[in-house]
């Protein structure tokens, strides 16, 4: 049995080990930007101030999150994910009744919509530190909806909805664009615009691609 206790367990602990206590570090991290988040706001805080609240050195922030952007996407996380598992269950379930694509495209922005303006300040936050999100990039929450949105339309093309003589993927990013957390922000704070009504005004140019 001796030979599989690792001798210096204090200079050199095992892999699992480690892994271990960065899921631990990681996961304290988090915790305590979610706290600073919810008192002074995402853009108020700085990964200094992270450093200091959560007792940890920079190099193990960083270590786990490279940048602030990194770190505002890593804070929702489980809400995206929800997110995407509900639309993708109501797709299914609209599919499954022989709904239209162009009518599941209506479904699916009307939820973003929603989604987008209960997250705008720390998706604001994120494209304010130039984080990947608004790339596209496979696993990242803008190349899903991209995907999303390009697959509706493209569906609603086979199956006779729209005419096949249109831009798919000019369209895909203009029906996107107004859910820009930037602009959205501009919406919402300078226009006064509501949540439905941007929602309405945003199915309603898609509307306009039905045959």
């Amino acid at each position: 049995m001796s030979d599989f206790i690792p001798l210096n367990r204090v200079t050199e602990p095992d892999s699992q080990t480690e892994r271990s206590d960065a899921v631990a570090n990681r996961q304290h991290i988090l915790a305590i930007t979610r706290q600073l988040f919810a008192t002074q706001g995402p853009t108020a805080v700085t990964m200094s101030d992270i450093v200091k609240a959560a007792r940890v050195g920079r190099g193990t922030l960083y270590r786990h999150f490279p940048n602030k952007g990194e770190l505002c996407l890593a804070v929702m996380d489980e809400e995206i994910a929800e997110f995407q598992n509900e639309v993708l269950d109501r797709l299914r379930q609209m599919t499954a009744v022989n709904a239209p694509a162009l009518e599941q495209l209506d479904d699916f922005l009307d939820r973003l919509v929603t989604f987008t303006d209960m997250y705008t300040p720390l998706l604001r936050e994120a494209q304010q530190q130039g984080l990947h999100y608004f790339e596209k990039k496979e696993g990242t929450p803008q190349y899903w909806q991209q995907a999303t949105v390009m697959g509706l339309l493209r569906t609603a093309v086979a199956h006779g909805e729209m005419t096949a003589d249109l831009d798919i993927a000019y369209l895909t990013d203009a029906i996107l664009a107004p859910l820009n957390p930037q602009l959205f922000h501009y919406q919402r704070t300078i226009q006064g615009f509501s949540p439905e009504r941007i929602s309405a005004g945003l199915r309603a140019f898609v509307r306009q691609l039905r045959r």
